[in-house]
C-alpha cells in the first residue's frame, strides 16, 4: 500500500458539498472500523494503527472452491504484471499505438489455443459465467434454433447468468445427471430443435464427464453445437475440448483469488468462419505494413461501439487485459511438463483427502463413484453443524450445496489443490475424526 497523505480533504469535501460523516454513510455502522485517519498522521502512525486492526484477523485453512480456486502464483508473475505499462492499460482504442499490450494479448490467445486444442481464442470474457451466456447466444446466432441444453450439475451461478442473458431469446432446458455426467437418454429425448448443448468437464461436482464422444455424436447428428466448460489446470491430464467440442469456455488461471475476483473468461472455437465471425469479444492478430514490418492489430472486434449496433455480437465493454497478461505469464512459466505435474498433484491431494474422509464414521466422500479432479462431495447428516465446528477450529470446510441451490441434501463440496500440504489435510482429518 502506498501512503499518500492529503492535507486538503476539507477543501475537497467542501467543493463537492460533502462531509466526512456522509462519506462512508452507506456502510452499516456495525461494519465500520474505528480507524480515524482524518487528522494528519505520519506514515508510521498510520501503519501502526492498520497493523493493530489486521492483527485481529484469523488465519483460516481454506477448503473452498466452487468456481474460484486457490493456486500458487509464482512471484515472477506478480512482478511482471506489476509493471505500469500492463496494469495501467485498459482497452486499446487506438491499437496501432498499443503494440506491447496487443502482443501480450496475442501471446495469451496463442497459449490458450494450444492448451484447449482450439484454433481461435479471443481475449477475453469477464468470467466463466459470461462466457457460457455468450456461447449460448452464439449458438443461437449460428443455428437459429430456440433451445439451449445444459446439465443440472453445472455451477448454479453460471446457470443464473445464462438465464439472465438469454431471457426472451432462448429456452434453457436442464438435463438430469448421474455419476457418469449428463444423462444420455434424457439428452436424446430433448435434443430436438436445440441450437447447442453445454457440458462441464470436470463437472461442478468435481468428477469427470465420461461420455464425451457419445455426447458429441448426439449433438452433431441433430445439427447443434457442443459447448464444453473446462478447468485449464485439468488439461494437463485429460483430453482438450478441441477433440470433441465446437466451443470451449472456462475460467483462466494465473491471478490470485482476491476475494472472488476479478476473473477471466476463456472463449475458443474451432476453425470455422461461421463460428469465428459470430464470436464475441476481440481477436488480436499479426500483419505486415506496406514496408513489410510485422505488427499486431485488432483482427476482429464486434462490440457495439465499433460497428453498427444491429451487427454487434456482444456488448462486452472492458477487456480483462491484466488478467490475460497474468494468465499468459503463468502458463509460460508452467510449460507442458509443469502443467501436467500440477494437475497430477491436485488430483493426488484431493483423492488422498477423499479417501481419508471416507474412512471416518458418519461421512461419505465422494457421493459419486467416478474419478475426481480437485473437488469432491462430502456427505454427513449434520453437514452444516460440521461446517460451524470446523470454523471454530480455524478451518473453512466446503460449500454446503443446499445453500447455493443444489438438491443434494447434507452435502458439501470440498476443494483441494497443490497449495494444501499433507499436514493441512491431516489437520482437517484429525478434527473431523473427533467432531
Amino acid at each position: 500500500m502506498r501512503y499518500i497523505p492529503d492535507s486538503c480533504e476539507d477543501e475537497i469535501l467542501k467543493e463537492i458539498n460533502f462531509t466526512k460523516e456522509k462519506l462512508f454513510s452507506d456502510i452499516p455502522e456495525d461494519l465500520r472500523s474505528d480507524l480515524d485517519l482524518w487528522d494528519e498522521k505520519s506514515e508510521m502512525e498510520v501503519k501502526r494503527e492498520l497493523k493493530n486492526i489486521l492483527d485481529k484477523n484469523r488465519v483460516i485453512l481454506n477448503f473452498l472452491g466452487a468456481g474460484v480456486y486457490n493456486h500458487y502464483i509464482p512471484s515472477a508473475v506478480k512482478e511482471i504484471v506489476r509493471r505500469s505499462e500492463f496494469y495501467s492499460c485498459y482497452t486499446p482504442y487506438q491499437p496501432e499505438v498499443s503494440q506491447g499490450m496487443l502482443q501480450a494479448l496475442f501471446e495469451y490467445q496463442s497459449l490458450m489455443a494450444e492448451l484447449l486444442d482450439m484454433d481461435v481464442v479471443n481475449s477475453s470474457m469477464y468470467d466463466w459465467a459470461t462466457s457460457l451466456a455468450e456461447a449460448a447466444l452464439m449458438c443461437y446466432r449460428v443455428k437459429k434454433k430456440p433451445k439451449f441444453i445444459i446439465s443440472k450439475n453445472i455451477h448454479p451461478e453460471r446457470r443464473e447468468v445464462l438465464k439472465t442473458y438469454t431471457e426472451g431469446i432462448l429456452e434453457i432446458v436442464e438435463m438430469e445427471y448421474n455419476e457418469k455426467g449428463i444423462d444420455l437418454e434424457d439428452l436424446k429425448k430433448n435434443i430436438d430443435n436445440s441450437c447447442g448443448v453445454y457440458i462441464e468437464n470436470p463437472t461442478f461436482l468435481g468428477y469427470f464427464e465420461h461420455n464425451l464422444e457419445e455426447i458429441g455424436e448426439i449433438v452433431h447428428k441433430n445439427d447443434a453445437l457442443l459447448v464444453a466448460g473446462v478447468d485449464p489446470i485439468s488439461l494437463g491430464i485429460i483430453k482438450p475440448p478441441g477433440e470433441y467440442a465446437d466451443i470451449a469456455i472456462g475460467e483462466s488461471v494465473g491471478y490470485p483469488v482476491s476475494f472472488g475476483g476479478p476473473l477471466l473468461g476463456i472463449f475458443g472455437v474451432r476453425n470455422d468462419m461461421s463460428l469465428i465471425r459470430k464470436m464475441p469479444g476481440r481477436l488480436i492478430g499479426v500483419t505486415e505494413d506496406l514496408e513489410g514490418n510485422s505488427g499486431f492489430v485488432m483482427t476482429l472486434q464486434t462490440r457495439e461501439q465499433h460497428i453498427r449496433r444491429e451487427k454487434a455480437t456482444s456488448n462486452i465493454c472492458s477487456n480483462e487485459a491484466l488478467c490475460a497478461v497474468a494468465s499468459a505469464v503463468y502458463l509460460s512459466f508452467l510449460g507442458k511438463k509443469g502443467l501436467k505435474e500440477l494437475a497430477e498433484l491436485c488430483m493426488k491431494n484431493s483423492n488422498y483427502t477423499m479417501k481419508r474422509i471416507n474412512e471416518i464414521k458418519g461421512f461419505k466422500a465422494p457421493l459419486f463413484n467416478s474419478p475426481h479432479f480437485k473437488e469432491f462431495t462430502v456427505y454427513h447428516k449434520n453437514i452444516r453443524e460440521i461446517d460451524r465446528k470446523l470454523l471454530k477450529k480455524d478451518i473453512q470446510g466446503g460449500v454446503v450445496l443446499e445453500r447455493i441451490g443444489f438438491d443434494l441434501k447434507d452435502t458439501a463440496l470440498y476443494c483441494v489443490t497443490e497449495v494444501h500440504s499433507k499436514e493441512d489435510i491431516n489437520r482437517l482429518i484429525s478434527i473431523l475424526e473427533v467432531i
